[in-house]
């Protein structure tokens, strides 16, 4: 493990809060949590929301709202969690859980030893009081995956009706759906096969869209049923997508401008 590197970032420095985030991660990885690859995908998000403004647009405001509503509609929903979401939200994951009574799994493409345990530690420092996917209980597989992604708690995803899977690869996700469950993620990369493959996509930053998540599951948990159902019925993915790949380009054309 490396030395904890002292950071010196004035708090008035324009990307302070991104900077603190990547420096997280960078903790994350010496610590077992974050696999290195994870760190290269962390970039490429920070890319992507740089392009679409670092902060929440509203075409991502509306795949959030559809997918608390989804959350309370669900009968067994669950929280896909791997090293990436555990090291930049683990709170956040803990309070959603609790909201949405979903059940915390974690899910991993990179096993390396010691590193179930490393997620398993963050989590249930964070207040987490049961986590499925851990050590004996991987003993369920998901048809035509290759990769230790396949490895399931049959508790959780295997038997799971809508399954969360923020920061996801393309592979799990369309395995996932051809299995008849409901898909939710977070994606930052709008031409990513997760979004494109999820039924809502939620193109924004993880550390915003979780907090408005758990806002929203519990301003629409006081409706009726029938509500809460409308929203899912009135929303369009595909729209959501096109409207973040608009966004990029209007945002280019802008900054083009600026020159």
């Amino acid at each position: 493990m490396s030395a904890k590197i002292e950071l010196n970032i004035p708090e008035n420095h324009p990307r302070y809060r991104a900077m603190m985030i990547r420096h997280d991660m960078i903790e994350g990885c010496h610590n077992k949590v974050v696999a290195p690859a994870g760190l290269i995908a962390q970039g490429r998000g920070e890319a992507f929301d740089y392009l679409m403004g670092e902060k929440t647009n509203s075409f991502a405001d509306r795949a959030i709202k559809a997918a608390a509503a989804a959350f309370l509609l669900a009968e067994k929903p669950v929280i896909s969690v791997n090293g990436n979401t555990a090291q930049l939200l683990p709170e956040g994951l803990v309070k959603l859980s609790e909201a949405t009574g979903a059940p915390l799994e974690v899910n991993l493409f990179y096993r390396a030893e010691g590193r179930e345990e490393a997620i398993e530690k963050k989590l249930k420092d964070a207040g987490a009081k049961e986590i499925y996917g851990i050590g004996e209980n991987l003993c369920a597989t998901i048809p035509e995956l290759t990769s230790d992604r396949r490895l399931v708690d049959p508790r959780g995803i295997l038997v799971a009706d809508l399954v969360f899977v923020p920061l996801e690869d393309g592979d799990r996700t369309e395995a996932l759906v051809a299995m008849g469950k409901k898909v939710i993620t977070i994606d930052l990369n709008p031409i990513s096969r997760t979004p494109r493959k999820a039924h809502i996509s939620i193109i924004d930053n993880l550390v915003r869209a979780v907090p408005k998540m758990i806002e929203y599951v519990n301003e629409l948990k006081k409706l009726p049923k029938s509500e809460i159902q409308k929203i899912i019925d009135e929303y369009d993915n595909k729209q959501v997508l096109r409207d973040s790949l608009l966004k990029i380009a209007d945002r280019l054309t802008e900054l083009s401008k600026e020159i």
